[in-house]
């Protein structure tokens, strides 16, 4: 079987001069890659966690935006590239992490970091747990983290988003 081909972050980091938590995902789904925007996979429950504890409306793309905005909140990824033959965390391979020291530097008002799922705290903690920054984990939004309900991950992302 061959090799699956390295792949870079196709979009930007969403971001504010007045951004106080950054949220950290792994890498973008196909989906994402398709539609050039953060967590767009029909099923992934970020966007409607997000419209829950803001009680923002989310129709389109420029309300996403907005709302990130409004929050306070950026989002990012902490895979620069990666092989993939799916778009599971666990088919990530060949892994290069975005540079999250320089990022926090250049945006110092950002001063909580949350993590969207396991491979993004644990990449985050192997290459920047020296950063003296606060993290806090974040269920999974992505519809394949069936451990937890909609309603339970939206109580937990306003507890640990401190929101709500």
């Amino acid at each position: 079987m061959p090799t699956p081909e390295k792949l870079e972050h196709p979009f930007p980091p969403i971001v504010f001069n007045d951004s106080q938590i950054l949220i950290l995902g792994s890498f973008p789904s196909i989906e994402s890659f398709e539609k050039s925007f953060y967590y767009a996979h029909p099923r992934n429950q970020f966007w409607k966690i997000m419209s829950a504890i803001s009680h923002y409306p989310i129709n389109n793309r420029d309300q996403k935006t907005w709302l990130l905005k409004e929050m306070k909140f950026a989002v990012w990824d902490m895979v620069a590239s990666c092989s993939r033959d799916n778009s599971l965390d666990s088919s990530l391979e060949d892994i290069e992490v975005n540079d999250i020291a320089s990022f926090l530097e250049s945006h110092p008002t950002i001063t909580k970091v949350a993590f969207t799922g396991r491979l993004s705290e644990k990449l985050f903690k192997l290459h920047y747990d020296y950063l003296e920054v606060e993290t806090v984990y974040l269920p999974s939004p992505s519809s394949a983290y069936a451990k937890m309900s909609l309603e339970e991950k939206i109580k937990v992302y306003q507890e640990r988003l401190g929101v709500g």
